[in-house]
């Protein structure tokens, strides 16, 4: 998981229903990280460029700018380290 090292701080857990995770991302990487995100995931929307809503094999994620991937409907953080994972590497 070299990737998510390098470029991911934490990975937390949101409350809720549903299983959603929040990955934010190392403060020197993060514009690299979300360029990366971006290239090999499928822009759906984007606010202002602040906020953009990306599909990535079927996962939906939400990158902020300011450094943070919100990861909806997964079932474990497992499951969130390999999409990371992919999506950095």
């Amino acid at each position: 998981m070299s990737s998510v090292r390098e470029y991911v701080s934490t990975i937390e857990e949101t409350c809720g229903e549903e299983r959603h995770f929040v990955a934010t991302l190392r403060h020197g990487k993060r514009d690299e990280a979300i360029r990366r995100i971006l290239q090999k995931g499928q822009i759906d929307r984007s606010i202002s460029g602040l906020v953009m809503d990306v599909s990535f094999r079927g996962i939906a994620l939400r990158v902020y700018r300011a450094g943070k991937v919100l990861m909806k409907g997964l079932k474990s953080k497992e499951e969130a380290e390999r999409i990371l994972e992919d999506i950095l590497a």
